[in-house]
């Protein structure tokens, strides 16, 4: 069963496996548990919270291995036990701030199972504020390990962490105040200017399936993102504006996935855009005289997974160009509404690179991408864009990987990653 929340519940309960982002429990009575037993549940809340958050399953038994494989499910009783303000305020008298949880009771094959869903911490890292004999100790930050343990974080490393992670944190939540009050006035585009951007995103969707058709490109995983101005001015700026412009925003890393006006084998006007394609990449870059920017990449049939670092370039130089080609053309203030599409994706999985991954070890695991298109939008003024690709850029590729099941705690410190990659036009460290 898979309820409203959009969560799958099954490959939740079926997993098999406990990680830093899962938990298992066997069948219980929460009224029947001691002090020392509710306890533990306290710990591994506050553990879940203070890492990636997710989920501790009630209901799953383990074998003699020690694997998580008896789904025996909870009795009707016992999932009543668990009643959310008495399970609450138990766990809460030994977190601060509160824990932030929700418990969900979905039936699976028959049989009903009791679900804790945890929320990473939002501004400050959980602290235990009492003592319960050996369970859980007063002045501790409970944190949750790769090999499935909750434990304290005693090692400088992880402490580091917590302290990073919370100032990424309150930076991203007064960045949202701001962003609010600049934004809460603004208009979003009119009805008319939707349609005729639209037209022109028609238009240019027609000519790369033209060069598609011409060329053999074949089928694929197609890259894109269009950029909308707030108003539509068929002719605001000249040709030669949008050509200089674009030349102008090129980053130019090595080997970048998003494309090289240099190498181009056509770049040319036409009544109303400027156009850079790129055959031997399958790129076609669209910007018209309007504003409006139209790009599109096609991976070829051989494509069946994307490369987490190909991935994550083509999106940290895709908002570089953006946010520079806008403030060449002089926006400032207005709002832009970005949106990035991926096509064709439907189980596509995605590769990551663990030099780039919270993981220490390597791992096998597959993240498949389960729908054909991936969107992510945000609206941001030029400004905004140009002063704030680093947490752009992180924003969507951490809401693309989403799509493939790749949870954003496992990214590591990706802000680092991107700063050092728009610096240095490279990964290495």
């Amino acid at each position: 069963m898979i309820l409203n929340t959009g969560i799958d519940w099954r490959s939740i309960v079926y997993r098999g496996f406990e990680s830093e982002e899962l938990d298992y429990k066997a069948a219980q009575n929460w009224l029947k548990l001691n002090r020392y037993g509710k306890a533990k549940f306290a710990r591994h809340c506050m553990a879940l919270a203070n890492t990636n958050g997710r989920y501790l399953v009630v209901g799953v038994g383990e074998d003699k291995s020690g694997k998580p494989c008896i789904y025996t499910g909870v009795t009707e009783q016992q999932s009543r036990s668990f009643d959310p303000t008495d399970v609450g305020n138990f766990i809460n008298r030994f977190a601060d701030p509160a824990i932030d949880f929700e418990i969900e009771k979905p039936v699976i094959d028959g049989k009903k199972y009791v679900i804790f869903v945890v929320k990473r911490f939002s501004l400050l890292p959980h602290v235990c504020c009492a003592s319960c004999n050996s369970e859980l100790q007063q002045g501790f930050f409970y944190i949750r390990t790769a090999d499935a343990a909750s434990r304290p974080a005693y090692k400088a490393s992880e402490v580091h962490e917590l302290v990073q992670r919370a100032l990424r944190n309150q930076r991203e939540h007064l960045g949202r105040m701001l962003r609010g009050i600049l934004y809460e006035n603004r208009k979003s585009l009119e009805p008319e200017a939707k349609i005729q951007f639209g037209e022109q995103l028609q238009s240019s969707e027609k000519f790369f399936q033209k060069l598609n058709t011409e060329n053999n490109w074949g089928n694929g995983i197609k890259l894109q993102f269009n950029i909308f101005p707030p108003e539509f001015i068929g002719d605001k700026f000249s040709l030669s504006e949008i050509e200089e412009s674009v030349l102008k925003s090129y980053f130019n890393p090595i080997d970048s996935p998003f494309f090289d006006p240099d190498k181009a084998d056509d770049s040319y006007f036409t009544n109303i855009s400027y156009r850079v394609i790129c055959r031997s990449n399958k790129i076609l870059l669209q910007a018209f005289s309007s504003g409006f920017i139209h790009y599109k990449r096609l991976f070829g049939k051989e494509k069946s997974s994307l490369s987490y670092l190909e991935l994550l370039r083509f999106v940290t130089d895709s908002m570089m160009f953006i946010g520079r080609f806008y403030y060449e053309l002089g926006y400032t203030d207005e709002l832009l509404s970005v949106m990035f599409k991926l096509s064709d994706v439907e189980n596509t999985s995605l590769s990551p690179d663990i030099n780039f991954s919270s993981q220490k070890k390597k791992t096998t695991r597959s993240y498949v991408c389960r729908i054909s298109e991936i969107h992510v939008r945000l609206q941001r003024s030029a400004a905004d864009l140009m002063s704030g690709t680093v947490e752009h850029s992180e924003r969507v590729f951490k809401e693309i990987c989403e799509r493939f099941n790749f949870s954003q705690g496992q990214h590591g410190n990706l802000d680092e990653t991107i700063s050092n990659y728009i610096k240095n036009g490279t990964f290495k460290r």
